[in-house]
């Protein structure tokens, strides 16, 4: 059979038989479509001819070309299907594209606020706060809380109240997997904790059975998206570019512990990371933070 019905049939099939989305169709078809042309005699090629070399050539003309290494990977993965469809078939004997690799993506490294940037929010926070308003109370102690923990937002409005522990400052967390740790704050997220619960939270309208830490205007739990809004309205107007989101006071937390001398298990641990290598791109960080500071300071930099 052609490659070009193979295909046809193989997308058929996955719409109707599989029951996949019209947008993901779409983006099969449009991805194994590129890939058909790449064969010089696409018309005339069966798909037993294809050789894994065929596979590799298209991605190299991919990388040379400039596509970025997520169109390509996503390229790769539908080709890859298709293979495994027809090998599974009987269509050919062997599955070529099963050594097909795409290029790695490139490392980002993630948005990170400096210590002095991170204290003038803070300030202005505590200016807010000030006031008495329980909602900027609340906002005072939700962000002391992911800067102080580095937890996760969908951890934060997870907590419950007996899930504070005020007696050595620390917070239970339930993570990614279900997996609980126990995770240390400072005093001035402590202290701005306890206000928000002895006098912000009282005032808001919380029913008896309640029992999330953190709510809404309405006495609601909060949810990731609520506190999503409450992050990004201020990393807005932060200078650099990059996410708005709260997952950027965890990266900036792990890294302002690194530069702190904190070891990487400990901050592997804080941060619920299974394995160690996930925390090792805020030693990165910290690195290019120092390049940086001795490029600017040093005479002969």
């Amino acid at each position: 059979m052609r490659v070009d019905e193979s295909v046809a049939r193989y997308l058929f099939e996955l719409e109707a038989a599989r029951d996949a989305s019209s947008h993901t169709v779409r983006a099969y078809r449009g991805d194994l479509d590129l890939f058909v042309q790449s064969l010089t005699t696409a018309e005339s090629t069966s798909l037993a001819e294809i050789s894994l070399e065929d596979c590799r050539s298209w991605v190299w003309s991919m990388s040379t070309a400039g596509d970025a290494a997520s169109s390509i990977g996503r390229r790769v993965s539908a080709v890859k299907s298709f293979f495994h469809w027809a090998h599974a078939r009987g269509d050919i004997p062997t599955n070529v594209a099963t050594r097909l690799s795409a290029p790695k993506k490139p490392a980002h490294l993630p948005r990170v606020v400096s210590a002095s940037v991170m204290g003038r929010v803070l300030n202005e926070l505590e200016n807010r706060a000030a006031t008495g308003d329980p909602i900027a109370l609340r906002d005072l102690a939700i962000w002391e809380l992911l800067y102080a923990s580095a937890i996760r937002v969908s951890e934060l409005v997870g907590i419950r109240l007996s899930d504070i522990d005020w007696s050595d400052s620390t917070v239970r967390v339930l993570g990614k997997g279900a997996k609980e740790r126990v995770v240390p704050f400072g005093d001035p997220a402590r202290k701005a904790i306890r206000v928000y619960c002895d006098i912000a939270r009282p005032e808001l309208p919380v029913s008896a059975d309640t029992t999330h830490l953190f709510v809404g205007a309405r006495g609601k739990p909060l949810t990731t998206r609520t506190v999503y809004g409450i992050v990004s309205a201020i990393i807005g107007a932060m200078p650099g570019a990059g996410p708005k989101g709260p997952h950027i006071l965890r990266h900036t937390a792990a890294t302002h512990l690194l530069d702190g001398g904190a070891d990487l298990r400990s901050v592997q641990e804080i941060l619920g990371h299974s394995s160690v290598g996930t925390t090792q791109i805020y030693t990165h960080v910290s690195s290019e933070r120092l390049k940086k500071a001795y490029a600017s300071a040093h005479p002969r930099a």
